[in-house]
């Protein structure tokens, strides 16, 4: 079984398809200096060495990666059925999804955070299971190019799941997100990823991949989650974009437009 395993994971890895993203960092000089700081931290984080692996980055072989398509339902069409029936089940039992103000939300996201010791197979850090959560303090952004933002899925009321997003360039990156472990078999996480990217589709035009950590990494059980929503691995090539994409000029000699919003 883990031979078989092994076998298939190097198959994968050699044929995973290669791409370059943009994270488009010459546009937070628009922005909250936060967006700059965030943006610089993890270039650096996804390019430094793999702990386990030295010979490679961080975040380069087997990112988890879904190439955006052009609408939401392309997108749907994308993924298992599996996940879409979890979707709409979710739905029928009255499930809604929207973005969140995480400070309105504290004691919930600690009640979330606390539903269960154990995830994964891994206990959950105390810091999760007794501590209080704190207030974000992040600043809003005020572009579409960049974006760091919290999502919730509310069931009878209460937010019964939610997320944390970067936006960078071309880039939307599942952060964290988590679920309360008694509403789990409603659909509340399958609900909140496919709703998280109709979300950045219809407000953030210029993100072509939405990512999920990375796959070789995780369980056998998480990869075939990410699988299910078509996080699939990648070989990335990060590219910090310290200057903006300008196109050609014009047949009618125009000066070259700047591609970035």
């Amino acid at each position: 079984m883990l031979l078989t395993r092994i076998v298939k994971s190097v198959t994968e890895a050699w044929r995973m398809p290669r791409v370059a993203i943009d994270l488009m960092h010459h546009a937070t000089a628009d922005n909250d200096p936060f967006y700059d700081r965030v943006v610089r931290q993890f270039y650096r984080d996804c390019r430094r060495r793999h702990r386990r692996f030295p010979l490679v980055r961080a975040m380069q072989v087997g990112v988890g990666l879904c190439p955006l398509p052009e609408t939401h339902d392309e997108y749907l069409r994308g993924i298992e059925a599996s996940a879409r029936r979890n979707c709409k089940k979710a739905l029928r039992e009255g499930c809604t999804f929207r973005r969140i103000n995480f400070n309105d939300h504290l004691e919930e996201v600690k009640q979330i955070q606390q539903s269960a010791e154990v995830r994964q197979g891994a206990k959950m850090p105390d810091a999760y299971l007794r501590g209080d959560v704190r207030p974000c303090l992040d600043p809003p952004s005020r572009t579409r190019l960049h974006d760091y933002s919290y999502f919730g899925v509310f069931h009878e009321g209460r937010l019964r799941a939610y997320a944390s997003c970067l936006v960078s360039g071309e880039l939307c990156s599942l952060e964290h997100i988590l679920g309360h472990a008694q509403s789990l078999e409603v659909g509340v996480v399958p609900l909140l990823i496919a709703e998280i990217a109709r979300y950045h589709l219809e407000n953030h035009p210029r993100v072509k991949y939405y990512a999920y950590g990375t796959f070789f990494g995780a369980t056998e059980n998480m990869q075939r989650f990410k699988r299910k929503f078509a996080f699939l691995p990648h070989y990335v090539t990060w590219e910090l974009g310290d200057k903006p994409v300008v196109a050609q000029a014009t047949a009618a000699g125009g000066a070259p437009c700047p591609l970035s919003r």
